[in-house]
């Protein structure tokens, strides 16, 4: 596992390069969620406004007004923290900033770098209003295409996506959030995707609609993107070893330096009965923890079956044979490495909507294909995942499940409301002349 990019690069290529255990691994992954998203988000809106499908809209700047107080104080406060806690992070000795999550909530940072950089950026505020400073400010028209807004979408969603799916996993692991409240919410670790999902499209509708963007063809044009966001973020979560993986594989058993090999008849039973003191708190019995077995076929190898997640982020399981340092536990006995599995369906799904947006020409219908197709691939994944359950009327579904069984039937529902007075041959093959389908990256 590689918690932080150091930890990759010195594994992968046997390169030491301290600065690199700043940057998180499954934070490095979530923002290339992002940037994937956003890209195939301006190339689907583009598209749509060549179509003539969305439209552009003009609003009222005004321009030549000198840099207000303001807005130098507020580009010195964003410059003061980022030199006071990221410059500082790297300046300061290792041994003061051994936990960065800790830091970064600390009152700890460069003072000097802070006033400098925030000094720096009131600067570069100042002198770029000043070369547009006109003796008379005016106002003027600006045209605005859909695709020009899509860096404060995206903003938007990163924000409240973040902030939903840190609600929804405290609602899901409510005895920790109730234990630690404050750490729980400004913890990285512990994200939800469906809390996220949630929170975040609730932000975008509000922000459609306050700029006049057709509301269902930014849903269709953010579907695929969606889907590859899920797919590139789970890889973030399979690298780091966050704890978002499947039950026990009884078939297998760790060895001590956190390889994946096969249990003998019985092994399964003492493993667990020799580690009780993990699995105990956790499951309340050994006869409650879940888990299922199945060996690996001989062309694909043990781990795609069964992981152990050594050196995992969360510091999760027993700790390894010779090993020091922060990052030193693995987990007795192999679990399903989930989070690869979602990778790869959800990258087959999102090829799946990538030739479907130009045959479902409907407003919408390409949106409530990704919901059927996002709900049923997390349905059925919760069945081998590790997830709290609730009790309902004698049955016991996971949040996920709750969730994801909504989202097929909401999915089923928009499908229905917008193909029910829409003529045939809105579906199909799209009209003659129409440019082939680029592959995402090519303009």
């Amino acid at each position: 596992m590689y918690p932080n990019l150091y930890y990759a690069i010195k594994g992968l290529f046997g390169i030491s390069l301290p600065f690199l255990r700043f940057i998180n691994s499954f934070g490095f992954f979530v923002a290339l969620s992002f940037v994937a998203a956003a890209v195939t988000l301006s190339m689907e809106l583009m598209r749509k406004e060549r179509e003539g499908l969305l439209q552009s809209r003009e609003e009222l700047l005004m321009i030549g007004k000198p840099a207000s107080p303001t807005e130098l104080t507020l580009n010195f406060i964003l410059g003061f923290i980022v030199g006071f806690k990221l410059i500082g992070l790297f300046l300061m000795d290792s041994a003061q900033t051994p936990n960065i999550q800790e830091f970064v909530m600390s009152s700890q940072g460069s003072l000097p770098a802070g006033i400098l950089v925030g000094l720096l950026l009131a600067g570069l505020k100042w002198y770029e209003k000043n070369k547009q400073k006109l003796p008379q400010p005016q106002e003027k028209k600006v045209r605005i295409w859909p695709h020009d807004r899509v860096g404060d979408l995206t903003i938007y969603a990163f924000v409240f996506g973040f902030l939903g799916a840190k609600i929804f996993n405290s609602l899901e692991t409510w005895n920790d959030f109730v234990r630690d409240p404050v750490g729980s919410l400004i913890s990285f670790s512990g994200l939800t995707f469906y809390g996220g999902l949630i929170c975040a499209a609730l932000a975008i509708w509000y922000y459609a609609r306050k700029h006049g963007i057709g509301f269902w063809h930014l849903n269709d044009a953010a579907a695929p993107g969606l889907m590859l966001a899920y797919a590139v973020g789970r890889i973030g979560c399979q690298v780091s070893g966050d704890g978002d993986w499947g039950i026990l594989n009884s078939a297998y058993v760790t060895s001590p330096s956190g390889k994946t090999v096969e249990a003998y008849p019985g092994n399964f039973t003492r493993v667990l009965e020799a580690n009780q003191a993990y699995y105990l708190p956790e499951y309340g019995s050994l006869d409650k923890v879940p888990h299922l077995s199945v060996k690996a076929p001989s062309f694909l190898p043990d781990w795609l079956f069964g992981y152990a997640y050594p050196h995992n982020v969360n510091g999760v399981g027993v700790h390894m044979a010779d090993c020091s340092g922060q990052y030193c536990s693995q987990l007795p006995i192999p679990v399903f490495p989930t989070p690869i599995y979602e990778t790869l369906v959800c990258l087959g799904l999102f090829f799946v909507l990538w030739g479907l947006r130009k045959r479902l020409r409907i407003p919408g219908t390409l949106f409530a294909v990704y919901l059927i197709l996002n709900g049923i691939e997390r349905f059925f994944i919760e069945k081998i995942r590790v997830n709290s359950k609730y009790d309902i009327f004698g049955f016991h579904p996971t949040q996920a499940e709750l969730i994801s069984a909504g989202l097929v039937i909401a999915g089923v529902w928009i499908l229905l409301a917008r193909t029910k007075k829409a003529n045939p041959s809105s579906f199909g093959p799209p009209p003659a002349g129409t440019p082939p389908d680029p592959l995402p990256g090519q303009p």
